[in-house]
């Protein structure tokens, strides 16, 4: 058995005090498990890769990374229903991941201005080997 005895005091990252691992592999894990961050951290990376899972979402997250529209032309764009493509809407701004701004009765829907926004945006692109269409513009 091998005890870790090792304190992180960085923000987001587990503090392991007296970690028993139960097999001795010949590696020593305590480094990474220092630098490892805590469980909410993980949580809330899973709630984001959630989001991609759909495919009408990631459809509307591509569409919104490249463009601002409002929710009826995106569903006009997609064919999409509106009641469809509000819910995803809903959803991708609970996450953070895209904004909205009104413009009299008008609800215009971007990608939001955040690191996690451009790291997913970046990740669709490099995933489907596209280059995105306003790079260089």
């Amino acid at each position: 058995m091998i005890v870790l005895s090792n304190d992180c005091f960085i923000k987001g990252v587990a503090t392991i005090k007296n970690k028993e691992m139960l097999h001795d592999h010949g590696q020593d894990l305590s480094y990474v498990l220092k630098c490892m961050p805590d469980v909410q951290f993980f949580l809330d990376g899973a709630a984001v890769f959630q989001q991609l899972c759909d495919g009408s979402r990631l459809r509307i997250l591509w569409l919104l990374c490249h463009c601002e529209e409002c929710g009826h032309n995106i569903s006009a764009a997609l064919g999409m229903s509106p009641a469809s493509v509000s819910h995803h809407l809903k959803t991708l701004k609970l996450h953070e991941l895209i904004k909205s701004r009104r413009v009299g009765k008008e609800v215009y829907y971007s990608l939001a201005d955040s690191e996690k926004a451009r790291l997913v945006h970046q990740m669709v692109d490099d995933f489907f080997k596209m280059s995105c269409p306003l790079k260089g513009l």
